[in-house]
């Protein structure tokens, strides 16, 4: 569809120029009309193709077993090293001080997991005896990295097991404070007295993930038993319980108890989801027909040829060399979410990435640059996503590629992903309560935060140029 909008900019722009004498030498009136242009008549066309092995760029992990119609079987374990705490409490306290040891494994409050909340589950916590590789995919295996004999704990979960906690977490790289819920695993009170007295020895071993891996490589998080959920961990942490005699005046002296997060896993260190993942017969039976599906995760992701040759065909034609601006270029992705089981909804990012540069994206932990790559966000309301932000793309092409496309240019992938925001306050008001806050996008990687899938309608996309075409007569 085309529509263009006549703008009247200067009805009468009168020169007026006079010699030495009362005499006018002459008068110049000049009409300058804007056309602005909407064209929506472009085609996008497009496929499915398996993406069964994803890199992992985030402290994010996935726990469970889930099998659900229309969907698929998904088993999901992990494997982290960890970032240890800079400086530990040994202030008067000796290993004998410490009482227990947890680790913690904190879920979203709501949406931290998908299927059948209630259903018992067991999992298994297991040492590491060596350091984890990198790069390292979603189809690690890790026989090799442990023994039967490093197990560490056993503990029985469900997502409404776990306590209700207001709780800090860095994973955005930042302080943030949010309500989760905390699946607690008792852990052996041994291994807090060894961290502590290596700590005593040698608080160097402390100063960074690698020089600490050689002390304790991390963990390996697995389902043993039960299926029914996958929970999503936003973050996991290693917990010291310990008491200290405190001195409360001159002649009180009490015994305090106290807990440090000795461990966490961050963002910084290697960790990763391994996902095992028997995909639906009737999905497997859609893309089979030709039908763009995304599942997530380490599922389905669709290769599409946009059609920027004839964006730049159309709008050259219709400038016909006149001045002009283009003012956008977006595409508008309708989609229909496929009936599951467990109701299981679209991911809520896509990324759109030159197919060519996908894995350096990817492995290089870039962010969208409204070039090579954009992302959309699921809307609701409109069971679409909208990439808005194409302007330099066609921009980038008619400048500097003389209006000729590549190959290149025009083959995208578009895969699900996780994408992390930072919030900052903007402005803030000493005298009264104000206060606003804007947010940049500080990470997009993988998708591998919960079960996903949705079908991407490729031939009811809407893609929208508007440019503005001046002509002065």
């Amino acid at each position: 569809m085309k529509k263009f909008f006549n703008v009247v900019l200067a009805v009468a722009a009168l020169l007026s120029l006079y010699a030495c004498t009362d005499e006018t030498i002459g008068v110049s009136i000049t009409d300058s009309v804007s056309s602005i242009f909407e064209d929506s008549s472009f085609v996008i066309t497009g496929h499915s193709v398996r993406n069964d092995r994803v890199q992992m760029r985030t402290s994010t992990k996935m726990l469970g077993s889930l099998n659900s119609d229309g969907y698929g079987s998904l088993t999901a374990s992990a494997v982290t090293m960890w970032m240890p705490a800079m400086n530990i409490d040994t202030a008067g306290l000796t290993a004998a001080s410490i009482d227990s040891c947890r680790l913690k494994l904190r879920i979203p409050y709501r949406d931290g997991f998908t299927g059948d909340s209630l259903a018992p589950m067991r999992l298994k916590v297991y040492g590491l005896n060596k350091s984890l590789p990198t790069p390292i995919y979603s189809d690690f295996d890790p026989t090799d990295y442990y023994d039967e004999e490093d197990l560490l704990a056993s503990e029985s979960y469900s997502p409404m097991s776990g306590w209700i906690e207001v709780a800090d977490s860095y994973v955005s790289g930042t302080r943030e404070v949010d309500t989760v819920r905390v699946v607690s695993v008792p852990m052996p009170i041994e291994l807090g007295k060894m961290l502590f007295n290596a700590y005593v020895d040698d608080p160097e071993t402390f100063s960074n993930p690698r020089t600490f891996a050689d002390l304790f490589p991390g963990i390996y998080i697995t389902n043993t038993y039960g299926s029914g959920h996958v929970i999503n961990i936003k973050a996991t942490q290693f917990d010291v319980y310990y008491h200290k005699h405190v001195q409360v005046n001159d002649s009180t002296e009490v015994d305090s108890t106290r807990c440090q997060s000795y461990l966490a896993s961050t963002p910084e260190i290697i960790s990763n989801n391994i996902i095992n993942f028997d995909i639906d017969d009737e999905v497997t039976a859609m893309v089979n027909d030709g039908r763009s599906m995304i599942v997530a995760p380490a599922g389905y992701e669709v290769q599409v040829r946009f059609p920027i040759q004839d964006i730049i065909d159309a709008y050259k034609a219709t400038i016909n060399g006149s001045q002009a601006i283009i003012n956008s270029l977006s595409l508008e992705l309708p989609v229909s979410i496929p009936v599951t089981e467990y109701n299981i909804q679209p991911p809520t990012y896509l990324l759109m990435v030159k197919t060519s540069k996908k894995d350096q994206f990817i492995n290089g932990d870039s962010l969208a640059n409204n070039k090579d790559s954009f992302y959309a966000i699921y809307s609701e309301a409109s069971k679409a996503y909208y990439f808005t932000g194409l302007r330099n793309y066609i921009i980038d092409i008619i400048n500097n590629k003389g209006g000729i496309a590549t190959e290149d240019d025009i083959n995208f992938t578009i895969t699900p992903v996780d994408v992390t925001n930072y919030t900052y306050p903007t402005n803030y008001s000493y005298y009264y309560y104000s206060s606003t806050a804007s947010s940049i996008v500080t990470k997009i990687s993988p998708m591998v935060s919960r079960p996903a899938i949705v079908e991407l309608l490729l031939d009811k996309a809407k893609i929208r140029i508007t440019y503005s075409s001046q002509i002065v007569d």
